[in-house]
């Protein structure tokens, strides 16, 4: 046999109504009666209501209204002062109302309880007021409820209740609490305008059809977590002052933010199945980590004052953060873009994070602004073929991301940072004011990094604003580091590489220098800190050159101290590829800087014996290795002013020598014979060095140098002079003209 749970308080027997519950009445009974108000005798009903009064406590628990027994009840009640009805402490918990039930512009001046109340009809409150708490936890509205303009000056408990029909809440006031935790509304929910000077809890709430927040105000807390919204939810120009809670929450159809404001706002583990429209609002925090949005979001325009937490977030399909303002730092890291993202004109005040985050369409920053770093470092592009153009005050860090297809990045920043960088397919990179990071980026396709000379234009025509970047700021590009790179298919244009680290680049003599690539050079003018003085003749030089020599004992100033720690042995064969890139590409001056860097370093490496490094030597100090036409120049002048020195004091003769013929003659006459003998050439004994032996010594010494014979008659020491001439002098012409046809030759 099936029973009833017992009742909550005492009831009255259904008695001789013949509509009474089967089973009785759970209706408490009127004060001096045993029956309900519903099943009390028309006398003694009207005897009640007669002694009732304005202001006047009531306790109906469990009585079953219909549409004329409440309106007799609250005609009782009614104020002649303001002609409306005002109730005491108002007791309707369990209560049902089989028609409509108007309360419109009735005053509760003590707690008001319709907890689980059934209204199978429309519920009017609307204007009403509730001075104290007021209950309707897991009451059930069959048909609409109307709270229009109400106003809860205490705490009000909607929890668990049921929403049938249209429940309307506008332009109420909640002056405390109000509590709509795991309640149902299946018709629509409208809150529009109202007024939540409390904490507003909505937890776990089912919208089955739309939710009406628009304009509506949360002076305190507002808790939407875990809530379910089936059909549209509308929030705009909804302000949360406090804390706004919608973790967990789900938007089934489309979600409007638009123009909201928020405080604190939590979107964290929200999904949003419909489109989510956050356009224009304004966040102070705002934190939708895991949140997922299934369809397209719109978040163009919106204001995010502190920091805006995005990461872990999924976007399904296209994300709109056009002319967003994010004024401190923004936390997409992880995030996933299924669409199009949107950052077009997008400013992030302080840093942007997008670490991680997957990018499945295109990816587009067009004349976003970064105050401070950006960080896209291991970051996901698949399909984006634009990036920027962009402007980044700080570092724009692309470091282990990768891109999947052809893409053309265009920025504008102090830095750039693409350590572990990969791309799959070309790729261009134009830049302005960076520095920019390469090491071990990764590439099997032509790529290109170029200097853009003016600033960036953007799609309609006008040129990418560079306010970050005050006029002096220098708006070349330098590039910091290649180590690691295979520059098989590496273009470089207008760069400079005055403090750029090849070491360990492969396939260096591959790389293609495009433009006014420029390098660092030797420091000038001559240094007197030892002897004997150090003079460098201006020429391209690595960076890692610059930091060795700077690290040596008694290194002359100009040389600058860093960070690279090679040393000869491997900077000689960086020069090495280095030059053969230059001539493949027959820039003959680019190629003798590197042949010198090359040589220079293979004199001072460990690995050569020392009698390799002595020929090394001596190369490099009478012609800078066939390139300095100066040195042996300057050597040839000295060999031959030493030649006509020494000619002069030693190898000229001190007369020409005559030929003498002697012989004799017969006496009877006859034929004669004379031999005839030259005198060898004597040393001189007098004045050695005077202006004619000087004339004569030049002339041997040119002719021995140049048309290699002298024709002179010459002291056995001047014959070895001439001969040691012959073979040194030339080769010290040779390499002048060697030196000369290389710094020349194109």
């Amino acid at each position: 046999m099936t029973t009833s749970a017992p009742p909550l308080w005492p009831h009255c027997a259904h008695g001789a109504d013949p509509a009474a519950d089967s089973v009785g009445c759970r209706g408490i009974h009127v004060p001096g009666h045993t029956a309900c108000l519903a099943h009390l005798a028309d006398a003694d009903r009207d005897a009640y209501l007669a002694s009732l009064t304005a202001g006047a406590s009531i306790d109906h628990r469990g009585t079953t209204f219909t549409s004329r027994l409440l309106n007799s009840l609250l005609g009782a009640l009614h104020d002649p002062t303001t002609g409306q009805p005002r109730l005491g402490i108002a007791e309707f918990a369990g209560s049902t109302f089989e028609s409509e039930a108007f309360f419109g512009e009735s005053t509760f001046e003590g707690d008001a309880s319709f907890g689980e109340a059934t209204f199978e009809g429309d519920a009017s409150f609307g204007e009403a007021t509730f001075k104290r708490n007021t209950v309707f936890a897991e009451a059930t509205f069959k048909g609409d409820a109307f709270f229009g303009e109400a106003t809860f000056e205490g705490d009000a408990f909607f929890g668990e209740s049921t929403f049938e029909g249209d429940a309307s809440f506008g332009k109420a006031t909640f002056e405390h609490n109000a509590w709509f935790k795991s309640a149902t509304f299946k018709g629509d929910a409208f809150f529009g305008e109202a007024t939540f000077e409390g904490d507003a809890s909505f937890g776990k709430a089912t919208f089955e059809g739309d939710a009406f927040f628009g304009e509506a105000t949360f002076k305190g807390d507002a808790s939407f977590g875990k809530a379910t919204f089936e059909g549209d939810a509308f929030f705009g120009e909804a302000t949360f002052e406090r804390d706004a809670w919608f973790k967990s929450a789900t938007f089934e159809r489309d979600a409007f933010f638009g123009e909201a404001t928020f405080k604190d706002a939590v979107f964290a583990e929200a999904t949003f199945k419909g489109e989510a429209f956050f356009g224009e609002a304004t966040f102070k925090d705002a934190e939708f980590g895991k949140a997922n949005f299934e369809r397209d979001s719109f978040f163009t325009e919106a204001i995010f004052e502190h920091a805006a937490v995005l990461g872990e977030a999924t976007f399904e399909r296209n994300a709109w953060f056009g002319s967003t303002i994010f004024k401190d730092d923004a936390r997409f890291g992880e995030t996933t873009f299924g669409g199009d993202a949107d950052f077009g004109s997008a400013t992030f005040g302080g840093d942007a994070d997008f670490g991680s985050a997957t990018f499945g369409g295109d990816a587009e920053f067009q004349s976003a602004t970064f105050g401070g770093d950006a960080k896209f470092e291991s970051a996901t592009f698949v399909e984006a073929d634009q990036f920027g153009p962009l402007m980044c005050a700080g570092r724009l860090v692309l470091s282990g991301a990768t891109f999947g297809g052809p893409v053309t990045l265009s920025i504008a920043a102090s830095r750039l940072e693409c350590r572990r960088t990969r791309w799959s397919s070309t790729a261009e990179i134009r830049l302005r004011y960076a520095t920019v990071d390469f090491a071990h980026a990764v590439f099997e396709y032509p790529l290109t990094i170029a200097a853009e000379s003016e600033p960036f234009l953007l799609s309609d025509g006008r040129s990418l604003s560079e306010d970050l970047f005050p006029s002096a700021y220098d708006p070349g590009v330098r590039m910091a580091s290649l180590r690691g790179v295979d520059a098989a298919h590496l273009v470089l244009a207008d760069l400079d590489l005055w403090e750029c680290l090849f070491t360990g680049t492969v396939h260096l003599d591959q790389l293609r220098l495009e433009g006014a690539c420029t390098f660092n050079s030797a420091p000038s003018a001559v240094h007197w800190r030892r002897w004997p003085p150090v003079r460098f003749t201006e020429r391209r030089v690595l960076a890692e050159e610059h930091h060795w020599r700077a690290g040596q004992p008694g290194a002359v100033p100009g040389w600058v101290l860093g960070t690279g720690r090679a040393g000869p042995l491997q900077l000689a064969p960086v020069y090495r590829a280095l030059r053969k890139a230059f001539e493949d590409q027959k820039h003959e001056p680019g190629a003798a800087d590197f042949y010198y860097g090359e040589m220079e370093m293979r004199r001072h490496a460990d690995d050569i014996p020392r009698s390799e490094r002595a020929l090394l030597t001596a190369y490099w100090a009478l012609s800078g290795y066939g390139l300095r036409a100066s040195r042996a120049l300057a050597w040839l002048g000295t060999a031959m002013l030493l030649t006509i020195v020494l000619l002069m004091a030693f190898g000229l003769a001190q007369e020409t020598p005559k030929q003498t013929a002697t012989g004799t003659v017969p006496a009877g006459g006859g034929k004669v014979t004379f031999e005839i003998d030259k005198d060898d050439p004597q040393n001189p004994t007098g004045d050695r060095f005077t202006g004619k032996r000087f004339e004569k010594a030049l002339n041997v010494t040119f002719n021995s140098v140049v048309f290699r014979s002298s024709g002179q008659d010459l002291t056995t020491a001047g014959t070895y002079i001439e001969m040691t001439s012959r073979v040194a002098e030339p080769i010290l012409l040779g390499l002048a003209v060697l030196a000369i046809r290389n710094r020349v030759k194109r």
